[in-house]
C-alpha cells in the first residue's frame, strides 16, 4: 500500500488549471447544439446571465477576481460593518428567535395558540394589536399563562401604537416582571404608518410619542426596544429588493433624527431600533439582502457618531406574503421553507415563518405548527446555526451583498435629496417607484418567465378549497395607502371567474386539446396547453389522444367545448395543421389556438386556414387567457 505524504498533498495536483477561455469555448460548443445563439467567448458567457431587479445580474460564473471587484471588505463577525453578523458568535449557541405572529381578535382563542406556540419551540411573540388583529384591551387576556420574563413580545399596533405599548408595560409591573427581564420590541413605527395608509398627516406628533417610549425604555427597560423599521410595507408593495434596504434605512435615519432631538445619544438611539425585512424563496437575493443591509446600516451608523457594537443591526426577518399563493396553498411550505433557510444563511435575529395558509385567512393549528416547526427543523435536525455567516466568502454572494448594497444605498439617497422617508411617502415618490417595480415583475409573471408552482405552472383543476376563517377586518390595504400586491393575484383573478362560471353551471369552461399525429410527436406540446389553459381555470379535454380533420369535428362536439388548440411537432403541423384548423371552424370552434412558434410562411398559411392565434413560451399568457375567457362569456 502506499502512503500518500501529508504535507503538501492536493488532489488536484495532478490537473491542469482551466483557464476562464477554456470554459467560455465549452459553453460556446453547447448553446450551439441547443441551438440558442452562434455568440462566442465572453459574448456565449454573457448569454447565460440572468437578470434581476435593480440593474443587478448573475452570472453562470463566478472566481477569485468578481469577489475582488467588490467594493469594501466584510470584516468579521461582530465588528464593522457587520456584513458577516452583528455578534461573534452569531446564532450559533442559541440559534434564531422563532418568532411566531399571532392575529386573532377574539383574546381567548389567541391565548390558546399562543400558549401552544410557546410549549413546542416557540421562541418569542409577534402581536398584531388594534383593527387588524388583537383589540388592546385584550392583550392581558392573550398573555394570560405567558412567562413575560422568558418570553419576548413584539407588537406591531400600527397608529394605535401608543395605547398599545402602554398596555404592554401595565402588564408587566401588574405581573412584577423584573425591570432587567423584560425583551421584545413595543413597535412604535409611525412611517410604517403613514406608508400603509397614507394621507397628509404630520407623523411629528407620532414619532415624539414613540421617542418618549424610546426613553423610557433606556432609562428603566434595557431588554425593551420601541420602535421597528418594518420594511415589509415596500415589500408587500411590489419594491424590490434595494427599494426595500433603501426604504428602510430612510425610515431608520429619521427615527435617529428624532431620537437624538429627544435626548438620547446616538448609541441609545440605534439600540431602540429593530428591522423587520421579508425574506423569500429566492434564497441567495435573500441572503445577500441581510448582509447588505447590515453593511448599510454601519455605515450611517458611522457617519452617526455611534460607537462599538451599538452600530449593529437587529434583524427579524418575515417570509413574504408577496410569494404566497390561495390555490394549491401546500406549495408554500416549500416556499417558506427555503425562505427561512435564507434568513438564517443571512444572520437573522429573529424569524417569523409566515403559515402555509396565511392568505387564506387566519392560520389554523396544523398551519401554525408547521410554521414553527420549519425553524425547528433547520435548527435542531440541520444545524443550520452551528456556523456563523456559512454563505461568506462565496465570490457570488460577495459580489451580490456588493451590488445590492450600492443599487440600496443610491435608492437611499434619493429618498434623502427628496426630503427623507416621510416627505417621500406623501410626495407619491415611493408609491410611484414600487408601482413600476412591480409593472415590470408582473410582466414577467404573465408571460410565466417568473412560474409559480400551483399556480401558472401545474395548476390543479379539481383541487379543493382550503377554507379559513376571515382575517379581521382592518387587514387590507388602506385606499390611501400603499398596495398590497401577491404574485398570483393575476391568474387568482381568472380562476375566480372560473369558479364563479362552475358554480353557475356546473361545469368549467373547456378547451380541446387537438393533438396531431404520434404521441412522440405531440405530447410536449399537449402537456405545455393543457397546463397554460389550466392555469386559467380552463379544462383541458384531451380525448381522443389524436385526431385529424375528419374526426376533430366529432371530438369538439363531445369535448363541450368551444375552443381548440392544435398541437404537435412542426413536420405533422405542415401535413394537417391547416385542414384540422379548417374543420374546426366548420364545426363552430369560436376560437383556434396553435401551440407553437411557426415561421413567416407557416404562420400566414395558419391565419388563412383558420387558425386565430398561437402560444407558445414567453407569450403573455395572462391576456390571452382573459381574451378567452371573454370569448367564452365567462364573466
Amino acid at each position: 500500500m502506499t502512503v500518500l505524504p501529508d504535507e503538501g498533498f492536493s488532489l488536484a495536483a495532478e490537473f491542469p488549471d482551466a483557464s476562464r477561455e477554456q470554459w467560455q469555448r465549452l459553453v460556446e460548443g453547447v448553446l450551439r447544439k441547443a441551438g440558442t445563439t452562434d455568440a462566442s467567448g465572453p459574448a456565449a458567457e454573457a448569454a447565460l446571465v440572468t437578470r434581476l431587479q435593480d440593474g443587478l445580474a448573475t452570472s453562470p460564473l463566478y472566481t477569485a477576481e468578481d469577489a475582488g471587484t467588490a467594493s469594501g471588505r466584510p470584516g468579521y463577525p461582530g465588528f464593522p460593518p457587520f456584513v458577516r453578523g452583528g455578534r461573534p458568535e452569531g446564532t450559533a449557541v442559541t440559534g434564531w428567535d422563532i418568532r411566531q405572529r399571532h392575529a386573532h381578535p377574539d383574546p381567548r382563542r389567541a391565548n390558546e395558540a399562543v400558549l401552544a406556540d410557546l410549549e413546542n419551540g416557540v421562541t418569542s411573540l409577534w402581536l398584531t394589536v388594534g383593527d387588524q388583529g388583537l383589540p388592546v384591551d385584550g392583550l392581558a387576556t392573550a398573555l394570560d399563562g405567558v412567562y413575560l420574563d422568558l418570553a419576548p413580545v413584539v407588537l406591531d399596533a400600527g397608529a394605535a401604537f401608543e395605547d398599545a405599548a402602554h398596555a404592554l408595560l401595565r402588564l408587566y409591573e401588574e405581573r412584577r416582571v423584573p425591570r432587567g427581564d423584560t425583551a421584545g420590541n413595543l413597535g412604535a413605527d409611525p412611517l410604517a404608518v403613514l406608508a400603509r395608509t397614507g394621507g397628509d398627516t404630520d407623523p411629528a406628533g407620532p414619532l415624539a410619542a414613540a421617542a418618549g417610549l424610546a426613553a423610557r425604555c433606556h432609562q428603566d427597560l434595557p431588554g425593551l426596544r420601541a420602535l421597528t423599521v418594518d420594511a415589509l410595507s415596500y415589500h408587500d408593495a411590489g419594491g424590490s429588493a434595494a427599494q426595500e434596504l433603501g426604504c428602510s434605512l430612510a425610515t431608520g435615519v429619521a427615527y435617529l433624527r428624532a431620537l437624538t432631538a429627544a435626548g438620547l445619544s446616538a448609541d441609545a438611539a440605534c439600540a431602540q431600533l429593530e428591522f423587520r425585512y421579508a425574506a423569500t424563496a429566492d434564497q441567495f437575493l435573500t441572503i445577500a439582502k441581510l448582509r447588505a443591509a447590515r453593511r448599510l446600516w454601519a455605515r450611517v451608523a458611522e457617519v452617526s457618531g455611534v460607537t462599538g457594537t451599538a452600530g449593529a443591526q437587529r434583524q427579524h426577518a418575515v417570509t413574504s406574503a408577496v410569494m404566497m399563493t390561495r390555490r394549491d396553498p401546500w406549495v408554500n411550505m416549500l416556499r417558506t421553507t427555503v425562505a427561512c433557510l435564507a434568513a438564517g444563511v443571512g444572520g437573522a435575529d429573529a424569524v417569523t415563518v409566515l403559515p402555509f395558509d396565511d392568505a387564506l385567512g387566519l392560520p389554523d393549528a396544523f398551519a401554525r405548527r408547521v410554521a414553527r416547526n420549519t425553524s425547528s427543523i433547520l435548527l435542531e435536525e440541520s444545524h443550520l446555526a452551528r456556523v456563523v455567516d456559512p454563505a461568506g466568502g462565496s465570490w457570488y454572494v460577495e459580489r451580490l451583498t456588493d451590488e445590492l448594497a450600492h443599487a440600496a444605498w443610491s435608492w437611499f439617497q434619493e429618498l434623502e435629496r427628496a426630503g427623507g422617508q416621510a416627505a417621500a411617502l406623501r410626495t407619491g415618490l415611493v408609491a410611484e417607484r414600487l408601482a413600476g417595480t412591480w409593472a415590470h415583475r408582473s410582466a414577467g409573471l404573465a408571460t410565466r418567465r417568473e412560474p409559480v408552482t400551483g399556480v401558472s405552472e401545474f395548476p390543479n383543476l379539481g383541487e379543493q378549497p382550503v377554507v379559513r376563517e376571515p382575517l379581521p377586518a382592518g387587514t387590507g390595504p388602506h385606499p390611501g395607502g400603499l398596495p398590497k400586491v401577491r404574485r398570483d393575484e393575476a391568474y387568482e383573478a381568472l380562476r375566480a371567474r372560473s369558479d364563479a362560471h362552475l358554480a353557475a353551471t356546473g361545469a368549467r369552461p373547456r378547451v380541446l386539446i387537438a393533438a396531431l399525429g404520434p404521441a412522440a410527436a405531440h405530447t410536449g406540446r399537449a402537456t405545455f396547453a393543457a397546463n397554460l389553459f389550466q392555469a386559467g381555470g380552463i379544462e383541458p379535454v384531451h380525448d381522443p389522444v389524436t385526431v385529424d380533420a375528419e374526426t376533430v369535428a366529432d371530438a369538439l362536439a363531445r369535448s363541450g367545448a368551444t375552443v381548440a388548440c392544435l398541437c404537435s411537432g412542426d413536420k405533422v403541423y405542415a401535413e394537417q395543421a391547416e385542414a384540422v384548423a379548417a374543420s374546426l371552424k366548420e364545426a363552430g370552434a369560436r376560437r383556434v389556438f396553435l401551440a407553437g412558434r411557426p415561421g413567416t410562411d407557416e404562420r400566414e398559411a395558419y391565419l388563412r386556414a383558420g387558425v386565430d392565434e398561437f402560444v407558445f413560451a414567453g407569450g403573455d399568457a395572462v391576456a390571452v387567457l382573459s381574451s378567452v375567457l371573454d370569448r367564452m362569456g365567462v364573466a
